[in-house]
Parts: C-alpha cells; structure tokens; sequence
C-alpha cells in the first residue's frame, strides 16, 4: 500500500511545477507590458498605477478572501484563482490586436487580477500545512520561496528577446497557454477536501467567520505587532522596488540587460534557497527573519548607488537573497502555531494587513519621481547627495532607494530589540499539530 503522507507530499511538488510554469507566463506579461508602456510614455508613474490597482483588492477586502478560502473546496479557488487572471490577460491581448489599448485599461485589468489573485495566495499558503506533514514544512516553504524567482530567471529573459520579435502580444499569448496547462493539472490532481474547515454555516455568519480570524490574531499581541512592522515595511520597499524597470533602462539603456539584471535579481532568491534548504535556517526562526530583514536593508540602500551592470547586479542578487529565510521562516511559524481551521482566514488577514501601506507608497512614489525627484537632479541643492547617488538620470530614484534601505534598517533594528519579538515562537504553542522535535 502507498504511504498517504508520501502521496500528498508529491500531489504538492506537482503543483508546485504547474504554478511556476504560470508564473513564468505572467512575468513575462508584466516585463512587457513594462517595457511597452515606459517606451510609449517615458513615465514610471503608469506601471506604479497598475501596481497600486493590482493590491487594492487585497487592501480593501483581503481578509475576508480568507473566509472563502475556508470555506470553499481548495482546488476551486485556486481554479478560479488562475482562470479569472487569465481573462484579465486575455482582455488586454485583445485591446492591443485591435490597436485600442488605453492606459485605463491596463489599471482595470490590474483591478481584476488582484481581485483573483487575493484568493490564492492565503489559499496556496493554507493548502501547503494540508499536503505537507509538519518535519517538511521548511523545506516545502522554502520551495514555494524559490519557485517563483526560479521562473524569474528564466522569464525576463525570454519576455526580453521575445519582445523584439512578437511584441507584448505575443508575449501575452504565450502567458495564456500557461495558464491553461496549470488549471488542467489542477482539474485532476489529488487535493484534500477542505469544505469542512470552515467554523460557521450560511452565508449570514461571514462577519462571524472573519472576526474569528481576526480574534486569533488580537489575542496573540506579538503577531499583530509583527504585522504591523510588516506595513511598515511594505510601505517603505513596494514604491522604490516597482520603479525596477524605469530604473535600470534610465540607468543602463538597455532592454535585454533589464532582462538580465532582473534574472539575476531572481538568482539570488535561488541561491538563497537552496542555501537554507541544506541548512535549514535559525531556531527560534525569528532570528533568521530579523536578521535577514536587516542584511536585505544594507543591500537595497547599495542598490540605490549602483551605476554598473555589476554592481546594480550584486546589489539585485543580495536584495532578494535572504528572502527564502524570511518568508519561508515565517510562513512556516504560521502554519505550525494558527490552527489549520483557520489558516486561510489568518493568513488573508496578515496579507491585507502587509498589502494595506501598498497602495499609499506606489501612489506617492510614481509622483515623487517624476515630479520632484528626478526633476531636481543636478539643480541647487542637489550637491548635497550628489556624492552619494550622483547627477545623472535615475539619480533621484536611487536617493529614494538610499533613504528607503536605510530606513528599514533602523525599523528593523528597533523591533529586533523588542523581547517579545524575540520570543514569539517560544511563547506561542504550536496548534493542533503533533510534536515534532525537528521542527
């Protein structure tokens, strides 16, 4: 007889496969809808807008996304996940065959993806505890960590040459048919039935389903303050990093060295997991997370200095290379200390809470460049960091970066030193799972 736990531990690994296979086709749309849109208005406030209208869903309404995930059976959220992004692509290869694109277009479509997408990541996330047992959950994180730049390695890459031979239309199309592989895999592969997980019946108690999610959270204070450094954070670096694309054009003028600066920003993500996979990270994991947190601000206050291929290529690659131990640290602390009942509540209300700063810092940052910034490069005043960051264009987005990097790290140094953040996993029990000492 086949060992239950084996096979849901490959029903995971498969649906990991599938997902980078549609992660690589929509990296490849947002690498060339980004080079399309910076060449034809030459502003980077468009691809912050589109940012912006992509969190706003989870902004808005992310927390009660996580009710439906505990809800509805697992694999038709995620099917409906990947079909409704699917459409919103779809519409916009369309709008650009018939020559009628318009960049409210894009902003709606972004709306649309961001609506499905807020539904599948606290399901993905949920789904993971269900499939993998609790001694494979750092590496299963890991994994889930490193899939996605896997994918970004590869896909600016060939969005990159792709895009001199097939424009951003072609590039779309090969997105759709990516999708399409993963909603068939996810049609016929073994997951386990989740309907039962939710703790209420009938759509009246939705309210009551959300506040038991939001109550875990109140009574456990140390996770509520993390999340809120967690804004803070999101504040700070989702603005300067979306700027990516415009920044390294201005500074590089070059598209296919975008598409290599952003593989090897993904590299590091790579290397980084593969790294805390054979290690296995820090016990108690917050201390890997803080300090992860903190090497990464060091790295992006460098990348705002950076003029050279090589070193915006090594600021890029350290940036991203503690990611697997931050992300996948605290995404297993979740799944091992929220009771799986409530883990997509949980994990919906931590990202609304993360995503919440979101939109304020695109909306401030397209502005603040464009109209302030990068107007003020070489102008009085401007010798003053002009030592630091220079006077050349892309100049005023690398001050950002610096200020940002910075920033970060004195937030993160201040929260490190809190006792009970140092505490956190020893303080809370683990919740409804079997002891496991090597976890």
């Amino acid at each position: 007889m086949s060992d239950p736990k084996r096979n849901t531990v490959r029903t995971f690994y498969l649906l990991t496969i599938t997902q980078v296979l549609s992660i690589i086709g929509s990296m490849m749309t947002s690498v060339a809808l980004g080079i399309r849109i910076f060449a034809d208005t030459g502003n980077s406030t468009p691809l912050l807008l589109a940012s912006f209208f992509s969190a706003l869903p989870t902004m808005v309404a992310g927390s009660f996304a996580g009710v439906l995930v505990d809800r509805w059976e697992r694999r038709r959220v995620l099917i409906l996940s990947d079909v409704g992004q699917a459409t919103g692509t779809l519409l916009l290869l369309i709008s650009f065959s018939l020559g009628r694109f318009q960049l409210w277009q894009l902003y709606v479509v972004a709306c649309i993806q961001g609506l499905f997408g807020m539904i599948q990541r606290p399901a993905m996330e949920a789904t993971v505890g269900l499939l993998v047992p609790p001694a494979q959950l750092d590496r299963a994180n890991v994994i889930r960590q490193v899939t996605g730049p896997t994918a970004g390695i590869v896909a600016p890459v060939i969005a990159g040459l792709l895009y001199s031979f097939v424009g951003v239309t072609g590039v779309m199309g090969l997105d759709l048919a990516t999708f399409a592989v993963a909603v068939a895999v996810l049609a016929i592969i073994p997951l386990p039935h989740t309907a039962s997980l939710s703790t209420h019946a009938g759509p009246s108690n939705v309210m009551a389903e959300f506040r038991d999610g939001f109550t875990f959270l109140w009574q456990r204070k140390t996770l509520f303050f993390l999340m809120i450094y967690a804004a803070l954070l999101n504040f700070l670096l989702s603005g300067p990093m979306s700027l990516t694309t415009p920044y390294i054009i201005t500074i590089t003028g070059s598209e296919r060295m975008l598409g290599l600066l952003l593989g090897t920003m993904n590299s590091g993500i790579v290397v980084g997991g593969i790294l805390i996979a054979i290690w296995g990270g820090t016990r108690p994991r917050i201390h890997g997370i803080m300090l992860g947190l903190l090497f990464r601000a060091l790295w992006f206050a460098i990348y705002g200095v950076a003029r050279t291929p090589l070193t915006l290529a090594l600021a890029l690659f350290f940036v991203y290379f503690t990611n697997p131990l931050v992300d996948a640290s605290f995404a297993s602390l979740l799944q091992l200390k929220v009771p799986r009942q409530l883990q997509g509540r949980v994990f919906a209300l931590l990202f609304q809470m993360m995503y919440i700063a979101n939109p304020l810092s695109l909306l401030l940052t397209g502005p603040l460049v464009d109209r302030l910034l990068e107007p003020s490069v070489g102008r009085s005043g401007w010798q003053l960091v002009a030592p630091l960051v220079g006077s050349v264009r892309g100049s005023g987005m690398g001050l950002l970066m610096v200020v940002a990097g910075l920033l970060i790290f004195v937030l993160t140094l201040g929260v490190y030193l809190h006792p009970a953040t140092r505490r956190v996993e020893v303080d809370l029990p683990d919740a409804n799972l079997p002891a496991d000492p090597k976890t």
